[in-house]
């Protein structure tokens, strides 16, 4: 029988500032621990909510990882002790299907995988409840696979075919294991739908928006935050402010850096790292946040909304979530330096009209309490359900 949590009510708020669970034994499954990103930060959101989960994962670097993450009980499979496997854990996917199978997890009750990479597939009780809080389908098996392809080294792309066709068998399959499925964005609703044949819950992961401030202070400068990597296309935004001459900061490191470098005008600077605090000031000076990137929700958009700040976004991804369009930001329509210099033309005769007010609002929908209510709120109800959705 699977157990019943009890409601996320009154005695909740009273045990904790979080509305901890305590009754089930809860097993909290993520892909890997190698950096500190949107995932980790989700996984401390569950930590905090089941305080005495046990954490399972392929690979665990722990002087990468928060507080909260080394605090925990933290269990890796065999994949660990693989040679380099904290650095080039990824050349290891194909074995990691068979790695999480041999972990036990009869003993929980309750298991949460934290899907991006392989973490759905472990084998649970017959009477405990998989919940999948999927922050993508692994992009690299579907969407992305050819880009992916295209990159990769000769030997690589010669093996990919016969190992991913594999691997997309074996994604399916596990994805029939879980008992509830919950999407980080209505993006990855529709993936889940397309890919796995299955429904889910829209859950926005947690973003800390009382960490940021708005600042009287506004440069003419505009901002740009991320990785410098193909997917993120931060040359698109290199081209669109060659051509309009506007300045622009891009904040960032990956391989793509050196070369837009190179081909980039005197109008745009760029810092590969900025310190937390810094960070926070190029955000609440910012004219407004570039986002170029299709993501799978888009954590850059809202810590820019939450500094009081408005958005120009690709229009597509989770990004249509969070920035409302003629309120708290502007939407472009193609991935093409055409589209965004269009969108910049726009943008700048929209910014009279946005208040600062409204982004912060806006950016409110995402703070922590709001992802720690429905969560609770998800769980009780699937558990209490007892079967798949």
């Amino acid at each position: 029988m699977i157990p019943v949590l009890p409601s996320a009510g009154a005695e909740h708020v009273a045990a904790g500032r979080h509305g901890r669970m305590s009754e089930p034994r809860v097993a909290i499954v993520h892909y890997w621990l190698v950096g500190m990103r949107g995932g980790e930060r989700v996984l401390e959101r569950l930590l905090a909510l089941f305080p005495g989960a046990d954490v399972f994962t392929h690979v665990y670097d722990p002087a990468r990882m928060s507080e909260a993450i080394r605090k925990s009980r933290v269990t890796t499979t065999w994949i660990n002790g693989l040679p380099f496997a904290r650095r080039f854990y990824q050349y290891y996917l194909p074995l990691m299907p068979m790695a999480l199978e041999q972990l036990d997890l009869s003993g929980y009750d309750l298991v949460i995988s934290s899907e991006s990479g392989p973490a759905k597939g472990v084998i649970t009780s017959p009477h405990a409840h998989h919940l999948c809080y999927c922050h993508s389908p692994m992009r690299y098996l579907w969407d992305h696979y050819h880009l992916y392809r295209r990159d990769a080294n000769p030997v690589a792309r010669a093996a990919m075919p016969l190992i991913y066709h594999r691997m997309r068998q074996w994604d399916i399959a596990s994805s029939a294991r879980v008992d509830t499925v919950v999407a980080n964005s209505s993006f990855i609703r529709e993936r889940v739908r397309k890919f796995w044949r299955r429904e889910a819950e829209v859950i926005h992961p947690p973003v800390d928006t009382r960490m940021f401030t708005p600042s009287l202070d506004v440069d003419e400068r505009y901002l740009w935050v991320g990785q410098m990597v193909p997917y993120k296309r931060p040359d698109l935004a290199v081209e669109a402010f060659n051509h309009t001459g506007l300045p622009l900061l891009m904040v960032g490191e990956g391989a793509m850096l050196a070369r837009l470098q190179k081909t980039a005008g005197p109008n745009i600077r760029f810092v590969p790292r900025l310190n937390f605090n810094e960070l926070r000031e190029a955000y609440a000076r910012a004219r407004g946040l570039v986002f170029t990137a299709e993501e799978d929700f888009g954590i850059v958009p809202v810590e820019a909304m939450a500094s009081g700040r408005p958005v120009l976004a690709y229009g597509r991804g989770g990004v249509l979530d969070s920035v409302v369009p003629g309120e708290t930001g502007l939407f472009f329509d193609r991935q093409s330096a055409e589209s965004l210099v269009d969108g910049l033309e726009r943008f700048e005769r929209w910014l009279p009209e946005f208040d600062s007010r409204r982004a912060i609002e806006q950016s409110n929908l995402f703070s922590p309490e709001h992802f720690d209510r429905k969560m609770l709120a998800a769980v009780r109800r699937a558990t209490a359900a007892g079967a798949p959705s």
